[in-house]
């Protein structure tokens, strides 16, 4: 058990951080050191460390903010070890915003601390250029087709050099995300009209990578939208949602990528703006906290943004949906996304929608809120962590005898693919409202 200090702070002068977004007094003292979040905290499970914990993180940003610990390579590290699943907010008694803290920890870090070596060269082209050019992307993108359509990276990944090279690098080729041709970026700017009767109209956020590796999630979002009476646009200039940056601390590159959309969006006259990435939607949700100190001329309108925003499955249960579902027979079971669960807390609408379809069999999975170690990019920048954290997911998963995970969520998709890929049990892993699709379409196959 730690102790902690807790007279006022004075932070002019004597604080490790510098000028810009900092952890805050307001926020960190809402913690009580009470200890109810340790257990909720997959590093914390996994390390048995009080440093690698919310409240020790929590502790030692305070000691930053004294003067007490240097803003240097031990903060960093337990920071950067953070998967930012905000299941510790969900324990807190106190009502403690992790997620704020962190970010804020991680804003500071990326200002005033020189990262060694190769990797800040690459986090540099990733985060300022290539994940805000769609022209880019797609570029790089259809390379990556190439190289897996070719079966080159079939044969690199069997024949084990990834691995003989680092056990890291091995673990992380077998993240890679396959490309899906068409590319969804050639819908940007298209209008689908709605099935029957015009219910509501609705503006898609179709992402950034998920227009390259998950083009088909986003086909069937469009199309179960449209049979629940929406009219869709997908907005042509829509861009990155900037949930990487803020996760990692690069606020000013989000708050470019946030104006963008908040304008895009705003114009377009819409009812709901509808996204099926839960880390996207948790910071679509969130934007009006980019502008609390900086460029604050902004805040009113991503107010106005951030309250159109909804999760496909939270629009789709809020309203009287379709349940003209042919049967899907099956088991299956459902992992709750971090960013859907504990950041916008929607837990009951996708099970709502999946209790739906005739002849599915849920299983709930023991400690689906526990996180299945992809957390935006930390599969790959803490891959032996994310690798721990799925390998005990995966046993969670065995013990329920599904033959179908679902989940909301891209990255858990893809890490969660990785994790089916290494059993012998053949399995799908699906987003939920490609499940709906399939029901759809299924009920008009049968007539």
């Amino acid at each position: 058990m730690i102790e902690i200090d807790d007279t006022a702070v004075v932070t002019t002068g004597s604080s490790g951080y510098g000028p810009g977004e900092a952890p805050e007094w307001d926020y960190y003292s809402k913690c009580i050191h009470c200890g109810l979040c340790l257990n909720a905290c997959p590093t914390y499970r996994e390390l048995g460390l009080e440093m690698d914990s919310p409240r020790g993180r929590i502790y030692q940003i305070i000691q930053v903010d004294r003067g007490r610990l240097p803003l240097g390579e031990s903060f960093v590290r337990h920071i950067d070890s953070c998967l930012d699943c905000r299941a510790c907010e969900t324990a807190c008694p106190s009502g403690v915003e992790y997620g704020r803290l962190v970010e804020a920890a991680r804003s500071q870090i990326c200002q005033y601390y020189q990262r060694p070596g190769i990797g800040r060269y690459i986090s540099h082209i990733f985060f300022q250029k290539l994940l805000p050019d769609r022209r880019m992307l797609n570029q790089v993108g259809t390379l990556l087709w190439l190289f897996q359509k070719s079966g080159l990276e079939a044969i690199l990944v069997k024949s084990g050099i990834p691995r003989l090279l680092s056990k890291r690098l091995g673990r992380v080729a077998a993240l890679s995300p396959q490309m899906e041709k068409p590319f969804f970026t050639k819908r940007l700017g298209q209008v689908v009209k709605p099935v029957g009767d015009l219910r509501y109209r609705v503006a898609f956020f179709a992402g950034c990578i998920a227009n390259l590796a998950f083009a088909r999630l986003n086909d069937a979002t469009v199309r179960v939208l449209a049979r629940n009476g929406c009219e869709v646009v997908i907005p042509e200039a829509q861009g990155c949602c900037g949930a990487l940056h803020v996760h990692a601390g690069i606020r000013g590159k989000a708050r470019e990528l946030a104006k963008q959309n908040i304008r895009t969006f705003l114009d377009g006259g819409f009812d709901y703006f509808i996204t099926n990435a839960a880390g996207c939607g948790s910071v679509l949700k969130e934007y009006p906290l980019l502008f609390e100190h900086e460029e604050h001329e902004f805040y009113e309108q991503a107010q106005e943004f951030s309250s159109r925003v909804r999760d496909v499955t939270e629009f789709l249960a809020g309203i009287e949906f379709d349940r003209n579902f042919g049967a899907i027979r099956a088991r299956a079971t459902y992992q709750d996304p971090c960013h859907l669960g504990h950041a916008q807390h929607i837990r009951s609408a996708p099970r709502t929608l999946m209790a739906a379809i005739p002849g599915l069999e849920l299983v709930e999975l023991k400690e689906s809120e526990v996180c299945c170690g992809s957390a935006g990019i930390y599969n790959v920048v803490q891959n032996e962590m994310a690798d721990r954290l799925l390998t005990a997911k995966m046993q969670r998963v065995d013990e329920t005898g599904a033959e179908l995970v679902l989940t909301a969520n891209p990255g858990c998709l893809l890490q969660l693919r990785a994790g089916v890929a290494r059993s012998r049990l053949k399995r799908r892993v699906l987003h939920v409202v490609e499940l709906l699709d399939e029901a759809y379409r299924s009920r008009v196959q049968a007539g």
